[in-house]
């Protein structure tokens, strides 16, 4: 029995022997593979808790920096729209649509101007034309008129007045006015009359006596012959007698519509205002009577 004993012991002592080294090998290599898996899972986590933490990081950064840039994209993309926008309808539109109008206003202002224009530059032709005619002497060629070369009974004659003045010359400026300023009736005689002046003519029933381009009333030349429906000088041209100035300067108004009485040659009252008339119209003194600035405005001096 004891060395039966003894024999199972040494038997048993290794097999236990064995099994404790498997069971020890065993929990070795589990501890080794508990142990790696943990190394290797804490490698893991680390890893991946650094990657996570770098692209936790980076993450935001890149879906902050994608969703800024993004959204600056596309606010810059919105801008630029919105600058297209209103470069295109705003400022460019704004500056075609202004231009076309201001282009279309210029034109049609243009068009109205140059219309505008051509009427105030023909007008202003016309004006030259005027200017042109009165400054060429004879530009507008006399006429000679059959007159009666009689007093008309339907124009009463003025009255010799020593202290006579025409009216309202004290304020006709100009040098052309100086005759109607400075006029006073002079009564002489024949004698007088013919010692003093070379070319006196008798006219519609009157005497008349010629100075420095001017024809006057010869007061007193003769008492049977003293008819002058005007007392003041009378501008002459192209040396032509105090009746057919008149004749002439009455058909010119005439023509113009000024003047709508008969070509007698006589200065009455009629052919008076019709003279004042054209002179008001044409910014002359209204002096009523043939002077020399009335004869270059219309053209015959």
């Amino acid at each position: 029995m004891r060395l039966f004993f003894v024999l199972v012991c040494c038997l048993a002592i290794p097999l236990v022997a064995q099994a404790t080294d498997q069971g020890n090998n065993k929990k070795q290599q589990q501890a080794t593979q508990s142990q790696p898996q943990s190394h290797q899972q804490r490698q893991q986590i680390t890893t991946q808790s650094k990657h996570y933490g770098t692209s936790t990081v980076s993450r935001p950064k890149v879906n902050n920096s994608s969703q800024l840039t993004g959204r600056g994209q596309n606010h810059a993309l919105n801008a630029q729209n919105n600058h297209v926008r209103v470069n295109t309808k705003g400022k460019v539109g704004t500056t075609l649509h202004s231009s076309n109008t201001a282009s279309q206003q210029k034109l049609n202002n243009s068009s109205q101007l140059t219309g505008r224009g051509q009427n105030h530059a023909l007008n202003a032709q016309n004006n030259h034309v005027r200017v042109a005619q009165s400054s060429t002497q004879g530009k507008l060629a006399s006429k000679h008129f059959a007159l009666s070369n009689s007093p008309n009974p339907k124009i009463a004659s003025a009255k010799f007045n020593r202290n006579y003045r025409i009216q309202g010359s004290q304020n006709w400026q100009g040098q052309k006015y100086g005759a109607f300023q400075n006029y006073r009736g002079q009564w002489h005689n024949q004698n007088w009359w013919h010692s003093h002046y070379n070319r006196i003519v008798l006219i519609n029933g009157g005497w008349y006596f010629w100075n420095a381009n001017y024809w006057y009333p010869a007061w007193g030349y003769n008492s049977a012959f003293a008819y002058y429906p005007y007392n003041g000088p009378i501008y002459a041209y192209n040396n032509l007698p105090p009746d057919q100035v008149i004749a002439n300067v009455q058909s010119t108004l005439q023509a113009q519509g000024y003047y709508r009485g008969t070509i007698d040659g006589v200065l009455g009252p009629v052919t008076q205002a019709a003279l004042a008339s054209y002179q008001r119209d044409h910014n002359l003194y209204a002096t009523a009577a043939i002077d020399e600035p009335t004869l270059e405005s219309l053209g015959m001096s």
